[in-house]
């Protein structure tokens, strides 16, 4: 038996006294009552109870209730857009400023040429409903930007296990694959067996025609709930009766409705077995002509079918079960639901605090999955036609090492602006925060802020503009000279009378 390096083999007697414990633990008590609830439950791997059967089926139902249930569809597109927005900034941290400018223009031009924002909310939603999201970078030379880097997403029924025969066929020993994953013997994925055509394409699928792909060229974007998880399943994965049991109860309380208005008026007889009514043929049909007197029939009383189904639990129940099937994905009812109406502004704040922490914990995954595989793998080629990223500094990125660098998202709207500049005015003035982490919230750049700021300002002293201070508007930012009227030009003073004061007297 192997020990690890830092460990060392020691012998000794330890004598201990053995003792017995009787304990019951209730959870642990098989009933009649709770057998069924608990049939299902069982002691699988993570890679097993999520097989490649298993995970097709769910994605399929998952894919289907997306398409079909708004609310579903809503939920999806809302966490990809709050996680993802408009795409992240780049910002470069290297002590050369005409480097960090030129890398974070460039990536900028390139994530736009190639539409990367869009390509990265695919994946989010693709990794909410079908569990996991694949992409390849591969070189386009057809993309115009000198960085032909580029991204290609495939669906997760493409990193398929189907081809494991013909590997064992042609290829190296599987013994370390799961459904189209070679692992090594450390458990880092080395190999992606990517299938060339779609399975669902509706052509032949040949299991031979796949791409062995190296796997510092595939990103693998998923959530891991257990230790040992190769594979991904649905963030709605919980949700997914949920959901059905919502579009059900909605099409239930839709035909009780309409099985009422469908009868407008039932004839029921109060004359008891064998009395005297008047004849009346069963599931006769009757018209009444509006604004006109009817008489019914001798013995016989008209009455109305009532819908069984009152508006107000049909809210409630809609209002419970789309707070459940959204905790799923941590994102508060009104959200999910799209309908702030109950809400006040402590328990709309109080809700989005979790759910903007969640959106936090999301983005710095995707940083690290994701978008920093991307930037080392478009640093490396852009050393190489970029003459100006030069010297030491870029040493660590051409190796596929991190360069110093951090990104920036999309900020979240404040529910009362006023409340929350008089809160980071607070914040600043007893120094427990910094503009770069005011400017981070807001998802900008501080140094790109601060930049367009006093530019801002010294135009407006050139103009003559007084820039008030918010904070305290009796001493403005940039207070107007002695005896000068506020938004005028500033005259210059030429009293000395040189050539250089009536040369700037002529142009003003």
């Amino acid at each position: 038996m192997g020990f690890w390096p830092w460990t060392k083999r020691v012998k000794a007697t330890v004598r201990t006294a053995v003792r017995f414990i009787r304990a019951k633990f209730d959870s642990a008590q098989t009933t009649p009552d709770n057998r069924r609830h608990w049939a299902n439950a069982d002691g699988f791997s993570a890679n097993a109870a999520a097989s490649p059967e298993v995970r097709r089926i769910l994605r399929n139902r998952s894919r289907y209730e997306v398409a079909n249930n708004s609310y579903a569809r809503g939920i999806v597109l809302t966490l990809a857009n709050d996680v993802i927005g408009t795409g992240p900034r780049l910002q470069m941290l290297l002590d050369d400023d005409k480097a960090n400018r030129t890398i974070e223009s460039e990536f900028a031009n390139w994530a736009r040429a190639i539409n990367l924002p869009e390509k990265l909310r695919t994946m989010r939603q693709a990794r909410a409903q079908d569990g996991e999201a694949f992409s390849i970078l591969f070189n386009n030379p057809g993309l115009g930007t000198p960085v032909k880097l580029d991204i290609k997403l495939i669906e997760a029924e493409q990193v398929s296990s189907s081809v494991s025969a013909s590997l064992r066929r042609s290829g190296p020993d599987v013994a370390n694959a799961v459904d189209g994953i070679i692992f090594d013997t450390l458990g880092n994925p080395v190999e992606y067996l990517v299938l060339k055509n779609h399975p669902g394409s509706g052509t032949f699928i040949d299991a031979a025609d796949f791409d062995r792909v190296p796997a510092k060229y595939v990103i693998h974007w998923f959530r891991t709930d257990r230790p040992g998880q190769s594979r991904g399943l649905p963030d709605i994965l919980p949700a997914l009766p949920l959901f059905a049991q919502l579009r059900r109860y909605t099409l239930a309380v839709i035909s009780a409705a309409e099985s009422a208005a469908n009868v407008a008026v039932l004839m029921k007889t109060n004359a008891p077995a064998g009395g005297k009514a008047a004849e009346v043929e069963p599931m006769t049909e009757m018209e009444f002509s509006p604004n006109m007197a009817v008489f019914t029939p001798e013995g016989w009383e008209p009455s109305q079918i009532k819908a069984e189904q009152p508006a107000t639990t049909y809210e409630m129940f809609k209002r419970e079960i789309l707070t459940e099937l959204a905790r799923s994905v941590s994102m508060p009812y009104n959200i999910a639901a799209g309908n702030s109406s109950g809400y006040n502004y402590a328990s709309g704040r109080l809700d989005h605090q979790t759910y903007y922490k969640s959106i936090r914990v999301e983005q710095s995954h995707c940083e690290s999955v994701v978008l920093d595989r991307i930037f080392n793998a478009w640093l490396t080629e852009a050393v190489k036609v970029f003459p100006e990223l030069t010297g030491p500094d870029f040493a660590k990125a051409t190796s596929g090492t991190d360069a110093p660098h951090q990104w920036f998202w999309d900020g979240h709207e404040h529910v009362d602006p006023a409340k929350e500049a008089n809160a980071q005015a607070t914040r600043l003035a007893s120094n427990t925060t910094t503009l770069a982490n005011e400017y981070a919230r807001q998802g900008k750049d501080w140094e790109t802020e601060l930049r367009q700021r006093a530019k801002e300002v010294q135009l407006c002293n050139e103009l003559g503009l007084t820039v008030v201070n918010p904070t305290n508007p009796a001493n403005p930012v940039n207070p107007p000279a002695a005896n000068t009227p506020v938004n005028e030009p500033q005259q210059q003073d030429n009293s000395e009378g040189n050539d250089n004061g009536q040369e700037q007297s002529q142009a003003a």
